[in-house]
């Protein structure tokens, strides 16, 4: 599910498979993102993760290596601060950096429910469940939830509070109850409209919202 990183495929991929899901029933989709995803990547998880895929010899030794006994300071004008271990993370602007974070955040899929999809762009992450019936989809989109809390958890990523929202989408006008979904025991809030991928998604998928913002934007560039 993964289109960060990968040739041939781009932000396009993931917008288009969205609003494929929605043309046929309604749904409720959660859009997460991940705090700090670069600098919170487990190592010891990542050596683990190419374990288990098969990876051996030098190569792994390499890696580890590669992650292993890194140092930072911090400047301020000119005086230095203490030097400190990184513990966690992958280093910034390496090639490798990406590839290893990728293999990381990609086991996340694999803690889904049966019949959750979900769509991945680096650490930008979104799961939806389609049904006619509320009930169904809240549990099916709750034991997702708890399966994912317990995911990131264990591999020492954090949920952006901030960032994370619901979104129900929906042909019917008839009024519905909003969904009362809960991340980490923290109510996820339900909004009429949420950016992903820098489109604005509003809960009828008419992109008024997103083309009201274009054209805002363009009458500033022009003033």
């Amino acid at each position: 599910m993964q289109s960060g990183f990968y040739k041939q495929r781009s932000t396009t991929d993931n917008l288009v498979r969205l609003k494929h899901l929605y043309r046929n029933s309604m749904q409720w989709p959660s859009f997460f993102d991940l705090e700090k995803a670069y600098d919170t990547t487990w190592k010891h998880g990542i050596m683990k993760d190419l374990f288990d895929a098969g990876l051996r010899g030098r190569l792994p030794m390499f890696i580890q290596g590669f992650l292993m006994n890194r140092q930072f300071q911090v400047r301020l004008g000119s005086h230095m601060s203490n030097i400190f271990k990184q513990e966690m993370g992958v280093p910034q602007g390496s090639i490798l950096s990406v590839t290893l974070f990728a293999l990381k955040i990609n086991y996340i899929v694999k803690s889904l429910s049966p019949g959750v999809e979900c769509s991945l762009y680096v650490d930008d992450f979104l799961i939806c469940y389609r049904s006619k019936f509320v009930h169904i989809i809240e549990r099916h989109l709750q034991r997702s939830l708890n399966k994912l809390q317990h995911w990131v958890d264990s591999n020492g990523f954090k949920f952006s509070s901030a960032k994370t929202v619901c979104v129900h989408f929906c042909r019917l006008r008839k009024a519905h109850p909003d969904p009362q979904l809960l991340l980490n025991g923290t109510p996820i809030p339900v909004v009429e409209q949420t950016k992903f991928l820098g489109l604005i998604f509003d809960k009828k998928l008419s992109f008024i919202p997103h083309l009201q913002y274009l054209k805002n934007k363009c009458l500033k560039a022009l003033w």
